[in-house]
């Protein structure tokens, strides 16, 4: 294939969620013809998985600038800038109408099972560079099918790749055969099946991040409920408590996670939840009566329990990438360029600046990971940061250096935190930061209203 057959050849795009629509609408802004390839039944499936979560960030936070001028010949108008979609809103008055607009340029229905380049393995170097990627799809009713493209952009996330109860970071024995009774989402407790899961019973949340923090306070809410007496919560946490267990509290520079750990210590404090300390988890145990005993790696074993939700983080999936070269930290899994950027133990949202192509190089020229998926195991992915991701990536396709290596993007140094949490005040109470009020507040578990408000997935499911 000679050089003007390969620059006519789509740029392919993994996943149609935010960032990988707003990857397909940059490139259309510069010329060059996309093939978005989404798994799922349709754009942002991803997203529906939680649109009964609301997000942190404001409508102004949560579009793209290049999608925006693709959807405007078709009048489509943004919703309140100031105001917290949630996911369903965000999936139904944003990815669905971009989607449209972009027709045919995405495919649904189609999972990617391998991508490398054409005739050469991963071990081949004889004019490798020179060969336009080759990627293999499977459709929904078993047929394959390979295309070609100039460069890859994988923007596929990390939802469908939940981290395990166990903590040595593999399934706990006995995890897999209990897989009836443990769920790795936090649960929508306002659908009336999922609700009767739950209701006065006892269940054990694994996990000491935002998610964690939300599925205590959910269920401190059904406690409350005229429906839930006898829910109860045991929190399953692998360190101690200290005081950065509950997070920032009202001295958080992120007033959502602060939000966040309060309404986790209001479920302990109030006593809808227990919290076991130091517990790594080894294996998962059947009673007699079905129910279900947490056996630490130190030999405790806890009261019984009838549900499990994990909540212990997201993996990328690589395994259809072996025959890419990739550049990833042995630790997150992210580019090593980025990783140092983005290590959960130094740096929050507010703390990441924006990055571009070359923190998301990888030794395989013109393939990029994009979005949630480039930051492999870390947290606090934000939307904002993966469009910038993108326009620049996209820019150093089309061949304009100079705006690849530019930064377009200003986060506030408090971050634009899109993310897990239950954190929503009322709109006269809003600061500068839209939905994300200037400080803190307790969200009343046993209140209406914020319970209808809260957020268990956010941005960190784009």
């Amino acid at each position: 294939m000679d050089k003007l057959e390969e620059q006519n050849l789509p740029v392919v795009v993994i996943g149609a969620g935010p960032v990988g629509l707003a990857a397909a609408a940059h490139l259309v802004a510069r010329g060059i013809e996309p093939l978005v390839l989404e798994a799922g039944t349709a754009a942002g499936s991803a997203v529906r998985e939680w649109s009964h979560v609301r997000l942190f960030s404001t409508w102004s936070e949560l579009t793209d600038p290049a999608a925006e001028k693709l959807l405007a010949p078709t009048g489509w108008v943004e919703p309140d800038p100031d105001s917290c979609p949630s996911g369903g809103e965000w999936a139904d008055l944003y990815l669905r109408p971009l989607a449209d607009v972009l027709g045919d340029r995405v495919r649904t229905g189609v999972r990617v099972t391998g991508v490398s380049r054409t005739g050469r393995d991963r071990v081949v170097d004889a004019d490798r560079e020179a060969q336009p990627f080759v990627i293999h799809i499977a459709h929904t009713d078993g047929r394959e099918e390979k295309l070609f493209a100039r460069a890859v952009i994988d923007a596929s996330g990390t939802w469908a790749g939940p981290g395990p109860a166990g903590g040595s970071g593999l399934p706990a024995l006995g995890e897999r055969a209990a897989a009836d009774q443990i769920t790795y989402r936090v649960p929508d407790l306002k659908d009336p099946a999922v609700r009767a899961r739950y209701a006065g019973r006892r269940t054990a949340v694994i996990g000491s991040g935002a998610s964690a923090f939300t599925a205590l306070a959910y269920l401190a809410d059904l406690a409350e409920a005229d429906d839930g007496a006898g829910t109860h919560a045991v929190w399953i946490l692998r360190r101690g408590i200290s005081g950065s267990t509950f997070g920032g509290g009202t001295a958080d520079q992120l007033p959502a996670r602060g939000a966040l750990g309060l309404a986790a210590k209001a479920a302990v404090d109030d006593g809808h939840a227990d919290a076991v300390t130091g517990f790594r988890t080894d294996a998962i145990e059947r009673t007699g009566d079905g129910r279900l005993v947490l056996v630490a790696e130190d030999g405790r074993r806890l009261e019984p329990v009838d549900e499990v939700i994990a909540l212990t983080g997201f993996r990328p999936d690589l395994s259809f990438l072996s025959e890419i070269r990739l550049g990833l930290d042995e630790r997150l899994q992210a580019p090593t360029a980025l990783a140092p950027l983005i290590d959960p133990n130094q740096h929050s949202c507010g703390t990441v600046y924006p990055h571009g192509h070359r923190e998301l190089a990888h030794p395989e020229k013109d393939f990029h990971l994009v979005g949630m998926k480039s930051y492999g195991r870390a947290p606090t992915f934000l939307a904002m940061t993966g469009y910038e991701q993108v326009r620049s990536v996209v820019a150093a396709i089309a061949g304009d250096t100079d705006s690849a290596d530019r930064v377009e993007l200003t986060l506030p140094e408090t971050g634009v935190c899109g993310g897990a949490g239950l954190f929503d005040a009322p709109e006269a109470d809003r600061g500068d930061d839209g939905c994300c009020a200037p400080t803190p507040q307790l969200v009343q578990l046993g209140a209406k209203a914020p319970a209808e408000e809260a957020s268990a997935g956010g941005c960190c499911g784009s």
